[in-house]
């Protein structure tokens, strides 16, 4: 009788080990048969690919046609790949047969593909194109979403198309829309431009009131305009704001602030925030060194200025062209054209090319030297 227990006891033991090693063997099959799949690169479309090495964009719709021509299908890949060449070419008055010829097929394009077509004509001034095909989207059979809203939004408000902006922003919930952080700093750039702060700090207000959480960069809009009209007082008061709703200053935040110190004579304040930034966990970029840099530049201490480049140079920071700049238009003011040449070569040697403004401010005052 032990011994059948026995017996039993090592078959069910074995058949156990069995199903471990079946289940294991399973796993692993598994396993190579979606490592197999993930190395699967999907085969390149030979029109996209003849597309890229393309430069002239005159030939990019006649390579289309032949492709069309020799029997190939072309998918929304082709479409919006052709559109995206054109557009960046600028080739505008392609581009319209061409959303023609996708809206008659029917075929199903993305909201980015729109975007960045409106995108497109903002930066050539085509600002009633952009409009238009917003609201053609839907017969693309593409549903407008708050990403196009916004980048319309955008297009309008940096080509001073205020009015239409502001039309726009307030049919944001007729369109189905909950305007978001993004549409309200965008809306708020657009009262900054005009230098209609009572109008942003309404906007600020009424984004707290829907609940809408302002971003960083809505606290540096605002800063950022305090700063610059001197009120640095009232910036300080935001800059504490963000910090007690648990959002982090960068670099920028502590740059419009130093700025504002400066201007308003408080040279050692702004000096300590560089300071209070590394304390807070931001690190300083160029920019912050660029506001002290140009105040004591300004105030003609060019020996603090120039140590303020080894700082940067600790900071492992690389000095860029402004910097540089800064210190040759304080040398040649100064009359230490020598110096300034110095400079000059040096910003070369570490690999910092002069920009017009180098060559503007060194030939006005190193032609003589």
């Amino acid at each position: 009788m032990p011994h059948i227990i026995a017996v039993k006891s090592q078959f069910r033991t074995t058949k156990s080990t069995s199903r471990a090693q079946t289940r294991t063997q399973t796993q692993t099959q598994r396993h190579k048969a979606s490592s197999k799949r993930r190395k699967l690169k999907p085969k390149p479309i030979p029109f996209l690919a003849d597309l890229k090495k393309l430069h002239d964009p005159d030939e990019a719709l006649s390579l289309f046609t032949h492709y069309t021509q020799t029997g190939f299908k072309h998918d929304y890949p082709s479409y919006s790949s052709l559109l995206y060449k054109l557009a960046r070419s600028r080739k505008f008055e392609l581009i319209d047969p061409l959303l023609d010829y996708i809206k008659h097929r029917g075929i199903r394009c993305r909201e980015s593909l729109f975007m960045a077509l409106i995108q497109h004509y903002g930066k050539c001034q085509l600002v009633d194109k952009a409009i238009d095909l917003f609201n053609q989207m839907p017969n693309f059979n593409c549903q407008r979403n708050l990403q196009s809203f916004n980048t319309l939004l955008n297009v309008l408000i940096d080509n001073d198309r205020f009015s239409d902006a502001n039309d726009l922003f307030l049919r944001c919930k007729e369109l189905g829309f909950r305007p978001n952080t993004v549409s309200f700093n965008t809306m708020m750039k657009h009262w900054l431009i005009k230098g209609e702060l009572d109008n942003a700090c309404k906007l600020f207000d009424e984004m707290l009131e829907r609940e809408v959480q302002p971003s960083v960069v809505t606290y540096n809009s605002l800063i950022g305009f305090l700063s610059k009209k001197g009120e640095v007082s009232k910036g300080m008061k935001l800059f504490d704001d963000m910090i007690r709703k648990g959002k982090h200053p960068n670099a920028l935040t502590y740059a419009h602030l130093m700025e504002g110190l400066c201007s308003s004579g408080k040279h050692n304040e702004a000096k300590k925030m560089m300071f209070d930034m590394e304390y807070r966990g931001c690190k300083p970029k160029l920019a912050n060194f660029g506001v002290l840099m140009t105040d004591l530049a300004q105030r003609g201490k060019l020996e603090e200025a120039k140590s303020l480049l080894n700082d940067i140079k600790k900071k492992r920071l690389k000095p860029d062209v402004v910097i540089y700049n800064i210190l040759v238009t304080t040398l040649c003011k100064q009359g230490k054209a020598e110096e300034a040449y110095k400079v000059l070569v040096d910003m070369q040697i570490k690999g910092c090319e002069p920009n017009a403004a180098t060559y503007r401010i060194g030939g006005r005052f190193l032609s003589n030297w």
